[in-house]
């Protein structure tokens, strides 16, 4: 090669590393308007996914499942941005997320599958990116409102609709064994129909009220949620006179503005006239009550099985929790039971055990009993010489001479002082004495 071709080679080496290299960037991140709400309030949860070049195909998660919550999808929404001079493409997913129990509610982590080219390729490639989990802290309602009528929502808006017996809205002709339904119209903005609580109906001494089936709907459309809960009561005159039922106020709380607010639906004032037929009023009630067992029993069909109050995978968790649990426990209770029973048989062969049996001996005044645990408890010990007379001399009575000494007449307080003067007899004595 001449010189001419390596100033070439050269300058195409220069050229090349003078162009910066670009690697494709793929990465995905979940955020949250806000970490810590009352339990119903809705949390915005934004999935997004950015590329260094483009997406190749649309992003679809679906609906994502959150314990203990309620998830709603909303819409994608497409971005880019700029960053040290590279554009990147991205897809957002928007998620609405309702609490409905109090305590930690954890958005899962999710392995999300994108194609994106890469760079200087127009050809879609599969990555799958993985994102974090997030925590969202829920609050029970203010102590001041009770939690069976707790609402958050951005407006309630309250109807009602009352229907006669002959199918008119006239409710103030009323006589001894008609019946009136009231029906009770609820349309929440911001939730879901499941976190609209149930009405708490009032009860009236001289009629008698038959539920119906509620209602309920949700309605979505790409930003925003509202959900509908209709009741009907129906209410059985009994007795001839005037009636009051009583108003009925339902409240909400509203996130936005952090207030409560209220709607009121007025009370209701019914002149009962009598009925001479008075046996349409056992008629009318027992078909009131044929119709009301037949609702309890479709509810109870509709219900999920459970056991005990808990669904069968979570009975089966806690029974599962429970064996492991009882397992543990036999496992070291019979450890303890074999270690207790070693420990036990150790002692009836030790001469602990000889010289208790000695001291009950003594208490007990019978000499021949006496003698019989003194010489057992004797020969339980390591002596030189296995005779009462020869402890005593070494470990007890320092008399001097190798006369029998009469052991009856010796204390129990000698005999302890004794057996320590045994059991430490090979522990050196500290005479006290300092080498100066």
């Amino acid at each position: 090669m001449g010189r001419s071709g390596r100033i070439v080679m050269a300058l195409g080496l220069a050229l090349a590393l003078s162009i910066p290299s670009f690697a494709q960037t793929i990465w995905a991140d979940v955020t949250m308007d806000k970490s810590s709400v009352y339990v119903g309030e809705p949390v915005e949860v934004t999935v997004k996914v950015y590329t260094s070049t483009w997406f190749t195909s649309g992003l679809d998660l679906g609906n994502i499942k959150v314990k203990s919550a309620f998830s709603v999808y909303f819409r994608p929404v497409s971005t880019s941005f700029q960053r040290d001079g590279n554009t990147y493409a991205g897809v957002e997913q928007i998620y609405h997320v309702f609490p409905y129990e109090i305590g930690n509610v954890t958005f899962p982590v999710l392995d999300i599958e994108v194609e994106s080219p890469a760079p200087g390729d127009f050809k879609g490639v599969k990555h799958t990116v993985k994102t974090k989990e997030k925590t969202i802290k829920v609050k029970p309602a203010p102590a001041a409102f009770a939690s069976s009528e707790w609402l958050v929502a951005g407006g309630l808006s309250v109807s009602e609709r009352w229907t006669s017996p002959d199918g008119s809205r006239d409710h103030q002709h009323v006589k001894v064994g008609d019946v009136l339904q009231r029906q009770i119209t609820r349309t929440a903005f911001g939730t879901v129909s499941e976190l609209i609580p149930p009405i708490e109906w009032d009860s009236l001494p001289t009629v008698s009220e038959y539920p119906s089936r509620s209602g309920v709907n949700n309605n979505k459309d790409k930003t925003s949620i509202s959900a509908t809960r209709t009741e009907t009561m129906r209410y059985l005159f009994e007795k001839e006179g005037e009636v009051t039922i009583p108003e009925m106020v339902f409240t909400w709380y509203n996130p936005y503005h952090q207030k409560l607010y209220k709607r009121t639906l007025k009370a209701v004032t019914i002149e009962v006239a009598p009925n001479p037929d008075l046996g349409v009023l056992a008629s009318v009630r027992d078909s009131l009550a044929q119709q009301q067992a037949e609702i309890l029993e479709e509810k109870a069909e509709e219900k999920p099985w459970t056991i005990m109050g808990m669904s069968p995978m979570r009975f089966g968790a806690f029974v599962l929790a429970g064996i492991v649990v009882l397992i543990f426990l036999f496992k070291i209770l019979r450890q303890l039971y074999f270690r207790q029973k070693a420990k036990r048989s150790a002692y009836l062969v030790s001469e602990a055990y000889f010289f208790d049996q000695f001291k009950k001996a003594l208490r007990s005044g019978d000499r021949s009993e006496i003698s019989t645990k003194l010489y057992r408890w004797i020969d339980s010990m390591h002596l030189e010489e296995p005779s009462v007379s020869y402890f005593l001399r070494k470990f007890g009575v320092k008399s001097g001479s190798k006369t029998k000494v009469e052991f009856s007449t010796i204390s129990m307080e000698i005999w302890e002082k004794a057996r320590q003067s045994y059991l430490h007899r090979d522990r050196p004595l500290d005479s006290g004495w300092i080498n100066p």
